[in-house]
């Protein structure tokens, strides 16, 4: 019998509807609370009040998951620090994790994904296994249904990781893993309240004679690029980038770094590129914006460039040369460019359009649910599809589960000797799991030491 324990979910009601629904059914649920954010959004009786210490927690689930039987783990964000090591104690004991997030398919779709995501994903990166799912699914709804205002999601996730924050007392031992301090980071965006944010060039693309790059940046405080991509901060990518495009791109080319839209100016990103820019005698051809349509940017692109950002989705559906130098689930041959950056300017691998429509085909079939967390329609219908698939055992199912990831080989890049390792606003004490020992107490061999090698395998491939 199906009986399900929820860990840290979305700053959303959507846990506790989920919850509620499975219940409806007849399966049974527990939820532990690991801060005050979480009870905030929990708000149901019977919920454990985790307030042991990160080191002990392995041991304290694996005593609960016996205890009380439970068949499978649900958690939002498979790489948040309490969800990696459940994830290892949980298949130790043979029960099914579950990762949720935001789809890879925006807006209006939900993952649900076996295990983990991007770069621990089990989903296949082979293109027959890909058109062979694709064969056994339907055509998928690829029309917006269930959208949410910026406001909605930014409100949310305030009031979550304030509530976490200023419920310290009452969950002394809880490690959030921020990459800022949360107090530090939101008062950031004060200043952006009052200055213009840059934006193209009126008629930048008049000039046709002109062949434009994207190169779409992320949060350095995203687990995308912390976890799931060679770099250990963001700076390194874009001296890679800009050094490549120096050295090999064409000479009337332009290459277009925009700015994540809910960066809050931390890194400082326009210094950056301006002086990595300037280093390698390209100031005149690198473009740094902070807004801008993305649209109309890539209906005039040659090439787009990401770490594993989903703007890749966006840009293969355009027809848009891709390449993702991180760990994503669409880094497939056929799609993206698989011969490395240098040679991606001149020379980039043309998209397969039919396996492109099968992959998002299987991708949907899969892994994805339609629904939304903030949108109340889409958080019906996410629900239904998430119960579907957890109940009937169909979570990366036809056929979309690999037993090793298929994405987990490459090695990390080291810190760069003049870049400081904490910035202004890092939170103190910021845990680092990668390639370290937690140690789960007891003398049990199977649950003594959870190992993570996150950070570097033993195959890694040649960085890109």
């Amino acid at each position: 019998m199906t009986k399900v324990l929820f860990l840290q979910g979305p700053p959303s009601v959507f846990w506790r509807e989920l919850a509620d629904a499975f219940e409806t059914q007849g399966i049974a649920t527990k939820r532990v609370n690991f801060s005050f954010g979480d009870q905030l959004y929990w708000r149901k009786r019977g919920a454990i009040n985790y307030r042991g210490t990160l080191r002990a927690w392995p041991r304290y689930l694996a005593d609960l998951i016996r205890r009380e039987g439970f068949t499978d783990v649900l958690y939002y964000a498979d790489r948040l620090p309490y969800h990696r090591l459940a994830s290892h104690v949980a298949r130790k004991l043979g029960v099914r994790c579950h990762a949720v997030e935001f789809g890879y398919l925006r807006p209006d779709w939900i993952t649900l994904e076996r295990d983990g995501m991007g770069r621990f994903s089990h989903f296949p990166n082979d293109p027959d296994h890909i058109r062979q799912i694709a064969a056994k699914v339907g055509v998928p709804d690829l029309k917006a249904h269930f959208g949410h205002t910026f406001s909605q999601e930014a409100t949310n996730e305030v009031v979550y990781n304030l509530a976490a924050y200023f419920g310290r007392p009452m969950f002394p031992f809880y490690r959030s893993d921020k990459y800022y301090d949360p107090l530090f980071d939101y008062l950031s965006w004060l200043p952006r309240m009052f200055r213009p944010r840059h934006d193209l060039p009126e008629g930048f693309f008049d000039d046709t004679s002109k062949k434009n790059y994207l190169l779409a940046l992320q949060l350095q405080s995203d687990y995308q690029i912390r976890a799931n991509s060679p770099y250990r901060h963001l700076s390194q990518m874009l001296e890679q980038t800009i050094q490549s495009f120096a050295r090999y791109a064409p000479e009337n080319s332009r290459l277009i770094v925009k700015q994540h839209p809910l960066d809050n100016d931390l890194e400082g990103w326009r210094k950056v590129v301006a002086r990595l820019a300037t280093r390698h005698r390209v100031q005149g051809r690198v473009v740094f914006i902070e807004k801008g349509d993305l649209t109309t940017i890539l209906r005039n692109a040659h090439g787009t460039i990401v770490v594993n950002s989903t703007t890749a989705m966006h840009s293969l559906r355009a027809g848009v040369p891709t390449i993702a130098v991180g760990a994503a689930v669409y880094d497939v041959p056929g799609l993206t460019h698989q011969g490395g950056i240098d040679s991606f300017w001149r020379h980039p691998e043309p998209i397969d359009s039919q396996l492109l429509a099968d992959f998002i085909k299987a991708l949907a079939g899969s892994i994805q649910v339609k629904g939304n967390f903030y949108h109340k329609e889409g958080r019906k219908h996410g629900i239904e599809g998430i119960i579907a698939r957890i109940s009937g055992g169909l979570v990366n199912q036809p056929d979309a589960y690999v037993a090793r990831p298929p994405r987990l080989s490459w090695r990390r890049l080291p810190v760069s000797p003049d870049r400081k390792p904490h910035s202004s606003g890092l939170l103190p004490g910021g845990i680092e799991l990668p390639g370290k020992e937690i140690l789960a107490g007891g003398a049990e061999p199977a649950l003594s030491v959870v190992r993570f090698v996150d950070a570097s395998d033993r195959s890694g491939r040649k960085l890109r």
